[in-house]
């Protein structure tokens, strides 16, 4: 039996470049921290790791983007990151990007989807 989508929270919890919405998926067995964002209109969600340590990149519960809100960037140091796809701009990440999961919106709810393989949400 397929697996159903997972809703994650509610479309209007998630203001465009404002605070994100943190939870957890299974990966391998394991469950691994990932957030979910607004950029440009759009739902994007990531594993909630730096590409270059394995530490959380929100500096707040929920805060992922920096002061400009154009990038989310690590709370550990200062690497930045695009939100719409997760690449990395500059800093430590050097060029390893964040680990995009796959969301949709739809119903008035942000949707963790079954056949998650690593696309940016739409």
């Amino acid at each position: 039996m397929a697996a159903a989508k997972r809703l994650i929270c509610r479309s209007d919890e998630l203001a465009d470049a404002g605070r994100g919405v943190r939870f957890v998926v299974e990966r391998a067995g394991r469950e691994h921290p990932a957030f979910v964002i607004r950029f440009a209109g759009r739902v994007h969600a990531y594993l909630n790791e730096c590409g270059h340590v394995p530490a959380e990149l929100d500096w707040q519960p929920g805060e992922f983007f920096d002061y400009s809100r154009l990038y989310l960037i690590c709370s550990i140091h200062g690497a930045l990151y695009s939100p719409s796809d997760g690449r990395c701009l500059g800093g430590r990440c050097q060029g390893k990007g964040l680990q995009p999961l796959t969301v949709c919106e739809e119903n008035g709810g942000v949707w963790l989807c079954p056949d998650d393989t690593g696309r940016p949400g739409r």
